[in-house]
């Protein structure tokens, strides 16, 4: 018995050596990687994204109340300020939050008009009225959050506290180097900062296709040579005046560029239902990635989010400017299909911080429903352990943007938003429905019944109008996520 007990003592004393061999090694020990982070580098520094600030409610109180509360729970009450300086207060001198009297009021600043309530703590100037709904605060200091800049969809907050934990543990990060520097220190993301969002992306309309659509009344071509119109221009990637050259020297049909527009306008409306509401049983890992295009000469960017397991295009969005809210509209249309979010969900992007930014916002509104991490794949070689995970998932995405560019590039951009819109809704119909892929051995992605008995592609260009006109009859009774 003897013999076990001091076995046991001796497992017990060697897992306390190994508890403190690894603490040492956490903390003192620099390992190649731990996580993530390579926020030693400033070239990434400023796309790291904070937590969210704690909100602070504004309550009235009462000053009574209080005064009550402090004589029950210390047993002594709460004296009123006594002024040694022979300085004193205007007896309209209110506490803004508990009305407290001039009685329990502090001078803070010297009579330059700011005061503090002895009773409720709150400091305010003269004059002021507190009435604001509620309150960001750091959440590493508490300190209040001070509005720095205002950007077209959102304003800045920062906590300036120059004694913040997280701004002194970001400060030892520095370079000596950079300290040593004018402005050197600017080269690093010190200060927590919030970025609170002035536009409601959640209520927006996630149909972005032009409303100039012509009809499906035929006045002098037919059905037959609009699905020609497509296969064509969409499926062999020729331009408009390419297809309309095509046309005519292959079947003799006269037909303008112009029509040809006109004809996928009023099909990308018909379609884009269909594909934007199809169920394509997505899995637990999305990979997102965002490449630019050109309209009327300006750059302008295609957002695509793609289901990793299935390749499916299941979010995709046009913009003018590189945001976080065009990354909220794609990521809409994508969470859509999940009624929540499954167990070990992976989102997989690179190191843009639209990205975080985004998850940020979908915990803020839909709470555990769709709370996720941004795993990123950071820059062009596996540098570290993330990047050579996850770095196959990331080429995906990239690749997807590589074929559409295939067919984007004989366009030599477009004209108008209208114009990639629809180019870009019927491209998605295409990769998801109607075209083959090698990897899914030269079958479509997803199969419909209807497109499969098709006999050719002009044909299945029709049945993808005829499903579109189905689900926008059904949509009115149907209810989505995230939408």
């Amino acid at each position: 018995m003897n013999i076990i007990l001091y076995l046991l003592n001796y497992i017990q004393y060697q897992h306390k050596q190994i508890c403190w061999l690894l603490n040492f090694i956490c903390r003192y020990i620099p390992l190649k990687q731990w996580t993530f982070d390579d926020s030693h580098s400033p070239k990434y520094q400023k796309f790291k994204i904070d937590k969210l600030p704690v909100i602070k409610t504004f309550i009235k109180q009462d000053w009574q109340f209080l005064l009550e509360y402090y004589q029950w729970k210390y047993g002594k009450p709460v004296k009123p300020v006594q002024r040694r300086n022979g300085k004193s207060i205007s007896e309209d001198t209110v506490c803004p939050l508990c009305e407290a009297p001039h009685h329990y009021i502090y001078d803070n600043n010297g009579g330059n008009g700011q005061y503090q309530c002895k009773v409720c703590g709150q400091t305010f100037c003269s004059g002021e009225v507190v009435t604001t709904p509620f309150r960001l605060t750091c959440p590493h200091c508490r300190n209040t959050l001070v509005p720095k800049k205002d950007r077209k969809f959102f304003r800045i907050h920062k906590c300036v506290n120059p004694k913040c934990p997280y701004y002194l543990h970001n400060l030892k990060k520095v370079d000596q180097k950079d300290l040593a520097e004018d402005y050197g220190k600017n080269k690093y993301k010190l200060h927590y900062i919030y970025r609170e969002f002035t536009v409601d992306f959640f209520a927006m309309d996630l149909t972005s296709l032009p409303k100039n659509a012509s009809s499906l009344k035929f006045s002098k071509h037919n059905a037959h040579v609009m699905s020609l119109c497509l296969t064509l221009h969409i499926n062999l990637g020729l331009s408009l005046r390419k297809t309309s050259q095509a046309l005519k020297d292959l079947y003799n049909i006269n037909i303008s560029h112009q029509q040809i527009a006109n004809y996928c306008k009023t099909a990308s409306i018909c379609i884009k239902p269909f594909v934007d509401h199809y169920d394509y049983k997505p899995g637990k890992v999305l990979t997102a990635d965002e490449t630019y295009i050109k309209v009327r000469g300006i750059k302008a960017y295609i957002w695509f989010i793609m289901d990793a397991v299935s390749r499916s295009i299941i979010g995709y969005q046009v913009s003018d400017n590189r945001s976080v809210g065009p990354c909220i509209l794609a990521m809409r249309m994508a969470f859509r299909h999940f009624d929540k979010l499954p167990k070990n969900f992976k989102f997989i992007a690179d190191g843009y911080s639209a990205y975080p930014l985004a998850a940020m916002e979908f915990a803020q509104r839909f709470k555990d429903t769709f709370t996720f991490n941004i795993t990123q794949v950071i820059g062009l070689t596996n540098d570290d352990e993330v990047s050579k995970e996850f770095r196959p998932f990331k080429q995906i995405i990239e690749r997807l943007n590589r074929t559409y560019k295939a067919s984007y590039r004989p366009t030599n951009g477009f004209d108008n938003y209208d114009g990639a819109n629809y180019d870009l809704a019927l491209w998605v119909a295409y990769y998801n429905f109607l075209r083959p892929h090698k990897h899914n051995k030269y079958q479509v992605l997803n199969k419909v019944d209807m497109l499969t008995n098709a006999d050719n592609m002009p044909g299945k260009w029709q049945l993808l109008i005829f499903l579109g006109q189905q689900t926008i009859l059904n949509l009115p009774a149907e209810g989505s996520n995230c939408s």
